[in-house]
């Protein structure tokens, strides 16, 4: 019987307007980042497998543009992981715990 009433209490809330307001925000950041970190991604790929004498100028000394776009590939990563998580401290995560402890209520009830 517990397990059925955990299952109900998981689903009332997946369905609830706050539960859907919750992954609503968390996916307006999320896929947006992705969509471009990946974008991003595969055309660094494809410059330097199809566009050699592009990438291959030189910037500085003896570092080329690829050299160049593959820190960046570094920069980008960890830049997009310290949005995220301001983004998730600012908006996630209260209404998170908000929904979790509701939740553990309603199932020790």
């Amino acid at each position: 019987m517990e397990t059925k009433n955990q299952s109900e209490v998981w689903i009332k809330y997946q369905n609830s307007d706050e539960f859907i307001a919750h992954r609503k925000r968390f996916r307006s950041f999320a896929f947006p980042f992705a969509v471009g970190f990946l974008v991003w991604y595969f055309s660094f790929i494809l410059l330097t497998t199809f566009a050699r004498d592009f990438v291959s100028t030189p910037v500085f000394g003896n570092i080329n543009l690829a050299f160049v776009l593959a820190i960046l590939q570094f920069v980008t990563t960890f830049v997009i992981a310290w949005l995220y998580d301001r983004y998730a401290t600012k908006n996630l995560d209260g209404p998170a715990n908000d929904l979790k402890e509701k939740i553990e209520k309603e199932l020790q009830a």
